[in-house]
């Protein structure tokens, strides 16, 4: 019986999980996976919970927010992919030597579709001496509409992900000011289960956590011309030669997994950030929503 992996929204900074499939990483394991589609997060995580999928992959904030909910919960991180935040803030001058304090002074759009970027962004904020409630915020429209804006001069400076924060940069459009990546490991996509699906399958996740390894590996040292070629059937919206220097600019930032355990450290970062934003009322420990037995074994075998 095949694996029912459950896609969470399609988005380029889940290079490694396309490249699992599309590599034939799978198949050299020998693993059968399902992929399956779904329209957003909060699908995708009801199909884990009523049992129309086995696996998905997803935040581990997602993870952390239902084990505040219910301490009883069996879902369960267990392959690190994407080990640091993907967003940028991108402004409409140049700012070479941007500081945090630099958005008390612009009209900033920030991300309305999922809740993780805004979460570590004020947790940077308030790190920096800054408070996120001074900054003038755009809160509601979309990446794609706040990239607009930012061309036509109605916001100073966006919060985005690839591809919209490559199109401004290649068409100086926008500059860089901060990559989030810098910040530091964060935990920010993985594989996700139920624990009875761990203890149950393990072998065959095992297989697949293999797998996935394959694909941090083969992203690693692929060419922007060749990622590009993989990853074009999944974008056909998006110009190939735009998804390969995102993609790259990411692999630079240290976006992906070196290996797919999944690191305290990162999982630190991101709890402490929900907790300063009141997205959680207690504190998680790692081990209630993370098991790492799955992945060292795949990098042990």
């Amino acid at each position: 019986m095949a694996i029912r992996l459950i896609e969470n929204f399609r988005a380029l900074f889940y290079a490694p999980f396309y490249a699992a499939r599309l590599i034939g990483a799978y198949q050299a394991e020998g693993v059968d996976v399902e992929h399956l589609a779904s329209p957003n997060p909060e699908h995708t995580a009801a199909s884990l919970a009523d049992g129309s999928a086995d696996v998905m992959w997803g935040g581990p904030l997602r993870v952390m927010r239902t084990h505040d909910r219910d301490p009883g919960s069996d879902i369960v991180c267990f392959a690190d992919a994407v080990a640091r935040d993907p967003f940028f803030i991108i402004g409409r001058e140049p700012r070479p030597e941007f500081t945090f304090t630099d958005l008390l002074r612009a009209r900033l759009a920030t991300v309305a579709e999922v809740p993780t970027p805004w979460i570590c962004l004020q947790d940077d904020l308030r790190r920096a001496g800054v408070d996120p409630d001074a900054v003038r915020r755009v809160s509601g429209p979309s990446m794609e509409a706040n990239a607009q804006a930012l061309r036509d001069g109605q916001v100073d400076a966006v919060q985005l992900f690839q591809p919209y924060a490559e199109a401004l940069l290649s068409s100086d459009a926008g500059h860089l000011w901060y990559a989030a990546a810098t910040r530091g490991p964060t935990a920010y996509t993985t594989f996700v289960t139920r624990r009875a699906t761990l203890a149950g399958r393990h072998e065959e996740l095992v297989r697949m956590t293999r797998a996935l390894h394959r694909a941090l590996r083969w992203l690693a040292g692929a060419g922007e011309a060749e990622i590009a070629r993989l990853l074009a059937p999944l974008f056909p919206a998006v110009p190939s030669a735009l998804i390969g220097a995102a993609t790259v600019r990411y692999r630079a930032l240290g976006l992906y997994a070196a290996n797919p355990v999944i690191a305290p450290e990162g999982v630190a970062r991101l709890k402490a950030a929900m907790l300063a934003a009141g997205d959680l009322r207690r504190d998680i420990p790692f081990e209630a929503v993370v098991d790492t037995s799955v992945a060292l074994a795949a990098q042990a075998g």
